[in-house]
């Protein structure tokens, strides 16, 4: 098919390319077309012997290679040479079926040197002039060595000697074939042609390289004629070096083997190249070539033209192979062969070179939008999925998502591949971070075709970015005559934070519980808070006026941090309430509502002197401790209940005899503090901060008159404390008497419940030591704190 086949003639190499795209899926054989003997399918070993090579460029198509000296090639005058090649191509590994393709190819070559040597890939050749002198002036060990055999040279036959560590041997040439060798003469020339590392070679190092020489001798003898030809060869195996940006190929400058006599040794000329053409300007492709009087040296860059970069993974690790055919031809003059071309044909590939790919955030925060790019590739490197928050998506289901996908080319012949998604796609982590920011994270994974084994390549990437988009919302607070608004909005709610009443969250039950109403609409929660609800902070209490406020926490989620405090403050008058503090202290706005009228600064509480603190002619204003005023204790199942009365004190008209007269009405008023007994502090309590208030006690007041019993649960407990002098606990200190004791001199307490009730128990929670008779002053020492 046109395209199929290319081929040239490269100096005294057939040069012949087939098309890989023309091959993929089918399989392929080369014959070589014998005149005489018909097709010969191609192997490796009759490649070596006979001066074949087939194998593949840097771009993967296959490529054969045959030297004007080959086995089977029509030879007119060592001129003109022709070569019939087969291409044999089926769709079956067993060649079945096959299609033949007949290439002949042609090569004129007539600008013999003397001495002419190619080291191929796999064999070296020599071939010399037969016309020049064969002996030279200077015997060398391996001439003198020839001479004692010249006696037994066959009448009219080649035999070839070897010289080698191991000895000399002399064979046929129809046993040299057998070896792996091809010998033969044409009109004007003799030819050796060699595989590498055969039994009769030798290893050398030459000025740092590494040759592989076969040092042989071709003798003819016919009548009075005796011909030696030096057939020695000598070919580099190494010499290469790399760096991660260029490769080194290294050469001798002169090879001691082929050059006998190194003082007549002179350069001509040096030509590189690639693929078996002379590279005319080494600048423009950047190529170095150097030569001194021991070396040539080649420079070439990592992924110069010419050469081929190659993606590859190792390792579960990217990287690049680079690749390149190289040759040199480097021609001398010397006293012994006038003339030698040396040729060097070296494919070169690189290490495997990792090449971390680089992830490059160019994320858009105004425009809320990750733009990753990821690379750099070589163009055989494909895009076939990704995963978005550990969901896998093809790339057509990542376009049809919404992500956007595209591929973007640099001037250096790579490209890479840019990612573009949202920060509001559902795959994007998001997490509430500082007072009013969001971490938005993308995670992908990326999954890459590499090179043309396709194999997969996977490589994650995680991109953060942090930008203040969320507002800590405001709240409003109203009131009406006896309840507080709170008024919040419900963005962001239990979703980047939550809110809490003191230390509690204040969530439905607890709403509930308290007396709460909470109402909801599209944007706000509306909170309703009764003025006597647990929670309210009373700043003010006075004659016929309540300062109350109500506080909560606007806090994070996951952190528990408060971010804003939302307050509600109102005035409220009220003729009659009770307030039970956490701490014991009551206070108290009575109405007296009698006929006729009562003084109300002659009442009081059970305790006689506790008077109330404000008054007019229809109020009284009580305020007491629940240690206070004669107030008594009960427990009413997990309540504890503080009792106390206020009544007045009648004015009499004093008489001779029983009954007295008064115009003043018999009035009592029972107030009650109910208590929590798990959540109270019976004698006393305090918190470190004032602005979370524990829960309150509930009150009520209850006017009954003097003759009501009141029947009583349970009787207050009798519990009695007292301090010791020491450890013994048997001498005492007395009642009110003041007691100097230094920071660290331990304190002995000894508290007393004298109820023999089985079902009481005793357990003392806490314990402390104020400057005054009020255990509620300050400053205070703790002695024991819960237990």
């Amino acid at each position: 098919p046109p395209g199929f086949i290319e081929s040239s003639c490269r100096s005294r190499i057939f040069w012949m390319k087939l098309n890989k795209l023309l091959l993929q899926g089918k399989f392929f054989q080369l014959e070589i077309n014998d005149p005489y003997a018909g097709p010969i399918l191609l192997d490796e070993k009759l490649a070596s012997r006979c001066g074949y090579v087939l194998s593949e460029d840097v771009w993967g198509n296959p490529i054969f290679r045959a030297s004007v000296l080959g086995c089977h090639v029509a030879n007119e005058a060592d001129e003109l040479f022709s070569l019939t090649v087969n291409i044999k191509v089926s769709s079956f590994s067993s060649m079945r079926a096959a299609v033949t393709y007949v290439y002949p190819m042609y090569c004129s070559y007539s600008s013999w040197a003397s001495r002419e040597i190619v080291c191929e890939e796999n064999y070296m050749e020599v071939s010399v002039r037969t016309d020049v002198p064969a002996v030279s002036n200077d015997y060398t060990v391996a001439w003198m060595s020839a001479l004692p055999e010249i006696q037994n040279v066959a009448y009219q036959q080649w035999q070839l000697m070897f010289v080698s560590p191991s000895g000399r041997k002399r064979i046929m040439v129809s046993d040299a074939a057998k070896l792996g060798y091809s010998f033969n003469n044409t009109l004007s020339r003799v030819y050796l042609r060699a595989p590498y590392h055969s039994n009769e070679s030798d290893i050398s190092v030459v000025s740092g390289v590494t040759m592989n020489m076969v040092t042989s001798t071709s003798m003819y003898r016919q009548r009075w004629l005796l011909l030696l030809i030096d057939t020695t060869v000598s070919c580099p195996v190494d010499g290469l070096s790399f760096t991660d940006t260029t490769l080194t190929w290294t050469v001798p400058s002169v090879i001691p083997t082929l050059v006998v006599q190194e003082s007549t040794f002179l350069s001509k000329n040096i030509l590189m190249g690639v693929d078996g053409q002379v590279t005319i300007n080494l600048e423009e492709k950047n190529y170095l070539l150097e030569h001194n009087k021991t070396h040539i040296r080649i420079t070439i860059p990592i992924g110069a033209e010419g050469g081929k970069l190659k993606s590859s993974v190792s390792g579960d690790v990217y990287g690049v192979i680079y690749s390149i055919d190289l040759f040199l031809e480097h021609t001398w003059i010397d006293a012994d062969w006038q003339t030698t071309k040396y040729t060097v044909m070296k494919p070169v590939t690189t290490p495997f070179m990792p090449q971390i790919p680089t992830v490059t955030k160019n994320t858009l925060p105004e425009e809320r939008l990750f733009n990753v790019a990821f690379g750099h590739f070589l163009p055989d490197v494909s895009l076939v999925a990704i995963a978005i928050g550990n969901v896998p998506f093809t790339l057509r289901e990542a376009q049809l998502h919404g992500f956007r996908i595209y591929e973007t080319p640099f001037s250096n012949r790579t490209k890479g591949f840019t990612l573009e998604v949202s920060f509001d796609d559902p795959h994007v982590l998001k997490e509430y971070v500082n007072r009013n920011e969001t971490k938005y994270t993308l995670l992908v994974n990326y999954t890459l075709s590499v090179g043309p084994e396709m194999t997969l390549y996977y490589h994650s990437a995680e991109v953060e970015c942090v930008i203040a988009d969320i507002d800590i919302p405001e709240a409003a607070g109203s009131c009406d005559e006896e309840n507080l608004y709170l008024t919040i909005p419900t963005f962001g709610l239990h979703r980047y934070w939550d809110l809490y009443l003191g230390n509690k969250l204040l969530n439905r039950h607890v709403m509930l519980t308290n007396g709460y109403l909470a109402a909801t609409n599209s944007t706000h929660l509306i909170l309703q808070i009764p003025l006597f609800a647990v929670g309210i902070i009373y700043e003010e209490v006075s004659f016929q006026k309540i300062k109350a406020r109500f506080d909560v926490a606007l806090r994070k989620v996951r952190t528990m941090e408060t971010l804003q405090m939302f307050s509600v403050s109102c005035n409220f008058n009220s003729s009659a309430f009770i307030i039970c503090h956490p701490d014991g202290t009551v206070m108290v706005s009575a109405q007296m509502k009698t006929v006729p009228a009562i003084d109300m600064s002659k009442t009081k509480l059970r305790d006689s002197s506790c008077k109330p603190r404000e008054y007019n002619e229809g109020h009284a204003f009580f305020k007491f401790h629940v240690t206070t005023c004669g107030t008594s204790v009960r427990f009413e199942g997990d309540h504890i209940i503080y009792e106390n009365e206020i009544s007045y004190e009648k004015d009499t008209l004093p008489r001779q005899s029983i009954p007295t007269i008064t115009r003043d009405p018999d009035y009592r008023l029972t107030v009650l503090c109910y208590y929590r007994a798990k959540e109270t502090l019976v004698l006393g309590a305090s918190t470190s901060d004032p602005s979370i208030s524990p829960s309150f006690g509930s009150g009520t007041m209850v006017p009954r008159s003097n003759i009501a019993v009141h029947r009583r649960i349970r009787q207050a407990l009798n519990v009695v404390s007292r301090l010791s002098k020491d450890e013994s606990f048997v001498e005492f200190y007395e009642p009110n008497m003041a007691i100097l004791k230094r920071p660290m001199e331990p304190v002995f307490l000894e508290v007393e419940l004298k109820d023999r009730s089985p079902n009481a128990e005793l357990y003392l929670e806490n314990c402390w030591v104020t400057g005054s008779l009020d255990f509620n002053s300050t400053p205070r020492w703790n002695i024991t704190v819960d237990g």
